[in-house]
């Protein structure tokens, strides 16, 4: 489900790039932005790390009817709380913006297009966060796919926004940002039948007292500084690029939009699925089976994280080009944006690696130690920002916006590796044997694809010289080649894809 949504994703970004990249553009993107940034924090963020080992606490070990009764009046506090920021922000969109793009003060259209279509798009907040959690519940219950099917909602209805009410308008971005707002409302009506059929439809109550929802709110304490850790280097990253030439923020989101295809269908996927597992472990005092469930999780991500992350880099000029230079986006745009590419995909293995290792710490209920490291990881990229960009920009050096792209992948890096040093050294999570034959035998593989891509990919000229058709085709067929030859190697060197799935049957590593 998540694959479906992230390919109708890829659809809905092909036809924005046929609006091109300008003014109008990069206001659109910074007002959606600034939704999801809050989103990210409340909903996907704090929320859902606080709300799902408590709830699968309370599935474990309480009746139904004492689930039902969290469940209503966590929606009820939710609602409230949301509701009163939701209508806040959107009485005070100009200053909202003034705090995320401060360099669109200089641009008074730009400033005040994106200030407009804020408040529109500032409502999608609070219900994604009624979509967060109706998809903790689900998720908990183990029902992953009506969940992961919600955002495929989101790029219908903006492609079908793109495509019939923008060209209607005299500013057709904004009949994107009112679809951002139905796509929300459309998201959230689509779950509640599949909640009712748990007996779980909420019937939202105030519960600020309620020791469950008290529960809830402390864990998310910690858990929105950590959330917001990530999300301000984001911030800082959009404050930033608000600064840039007009193009940056369209170039940095199309470069992003590629990154989060595989971390998508396969690093939240996975994420979401073990955090409800390992919560569940937890629960039920089996450290061996939280362990085995993590290292089989890791050895997923690499396997699948390393490929992906050099096929993005390699092909990164062909997939943007395939992809979106059509109409008013062109050569240009595709080589600015693929310099993002190239620094993001170097980080496309370390986000990955974040998004599964910090649930080891929130299913144990510790949303503590994610906030320290995230809070060192963000100090980093704030450093790495300033050392990469602004030398960049005092220089006049086309591409500053690729910097804040290397600074942002390089520190996820830091986050995942201090993540890991905590769970090796607090035994919570111990390697299990095969991990030097199998890193050994992925970049084996990995290298032979990298030739065998590099050898036959069409250089940057051949490749705009050539059709839609014959560019599709030829990035079509050198993916399914290398793609095939890290495979069959891996397969040549004895590893089995089955053999990953219960790696702890051979004992710790040494």
């Amino acid at each position: 489900m998540t694959l479906v949504s992230r390919v109708l994703g890829l659809l809905r970004d092909m036809v924005f790039a046929r609006f091109g990249v300008d003014a109008g553009m990069d206001a659109f993107f910074v007002a959606f932005k600034i939704p999801n940034f809050m989103r990210r924090l409340f909903a996907e963020g704090a929320f859902s790390q606080a709300f799902v080992p408590v709830l699968s606490q309370y599935k474990t070990q309480r009746e139904h009817a004492e689930v039902q009764a969290l469940v209503d009046r966590v929606a009820g506090t939710l609602l409230g709380l949301l509701g009163l920021l939701v209508l806040v922000a959107v009485l005070a969109s100009p200053l909202v913006v003034i705090l995320f793009a401060p360099g669109f003060w200089d641009d008074p259209v730009k400033f005040d297009l994106t200030a407009h279509m804020l408040r529109f798009t500032f409502p999608y907040l609070l219900f994604m966060a009624l979509v967060s959690f109706a998809a903790g519940i689900l998720n908990s219950y183990g029902r992953f796919a009506a969940a992961a099917f919600t955002p495929v909602w989101l790029n219908l209805v903006l492609i079908a926004a793109a495509l019939w009410v923008a060209p209607q308008l005299e500013e057709p971005m904004v009949a994107l940002a009112w679809g951002v707002l139905v796509a929300g409302l459309v998201q959230l009506l689509f779950l509640l039948p599949a909640l009712a059929r748990l007996r779980l439809l909420p019937r939202p109550r105030w519960g600020w007292r309620d020791s469950g929802v008290r529960r809830v709110l402390r864990l998310m304490g910690p858990g929105i500084i950590g959330s917001s850790v990530s999300q301000i280097n984001l911030l800082f990253d959009t404050l930033l690029a608000s600064f840039l030439v007009t193009g940056s923020v369209s170039w940095l989101y199309y470069a992003d939009r590629l990154v989060e295809f595989p971390l998508g269908v396969f690093g939240i996927a996975l994420a979401t699925v073990i955090l409800p597992v390992l919560s569940r472990a937890h629960a039920s005092g089996t450290p061996a089976a939280f362990s085995r469930t993590l290292d089989a999780a890791l050895r997923w991500v690499l396997l699948v994280g390393l490929p992906a992350a050099a096929g993005l880099m390699v092909l990164a000029r062909p997939m943007l080009s395939v992809l979106f230079e059509y109409g008013d986006f062109h050569a240009g745009d595709v080589a600015m944006a693929g310099l993002a590419l190239l620094a993001y995909g170097l980080g496309l293995p370390g986000f990955m690696l974040v998004k599964v290792l910090a649930p080891a710490f929130y299913a144990r209920q510790d949303t503590r130690t994610p906030v320290k490291v995230a809070i060192r990881a963000m100090l980093a990229n704030m450093l790495m920002n300033v050392l990469f960009v602004v030398p960049l920009v005092l220089l006049q050096v086309p591409g500053a916006h690729a910097g804040l792209a290397l600074a942002t992948a390089l520190a996820a890096y830091v986050n995942a590796g201090l993540l890991y040093r905590r769970l090796r050294g607090d035994g919570i999570y111990q390697p299990h044997a095969g991990w030097r034959r199998l890193l050994g035998q992925m970049l084996f593989a990995l290298t032979l694809m990298i030739l065998v891509i590099a050898w036959g990919t069409p250089d940057d000229a051949a490749m705009s010289a050539m059709s839609v058709a014959g560019r599709a085709g030829s990035l079509a067929l050198w993916i399914g080649a290398g793609a095939a030859t890290y495979l069959l190697v891996l397969r040549l060197t004895g590893l089995r894809l089955s053999m990953l799935w219960a790696p702890a049957q051979s004992g710790p590593a040494p």
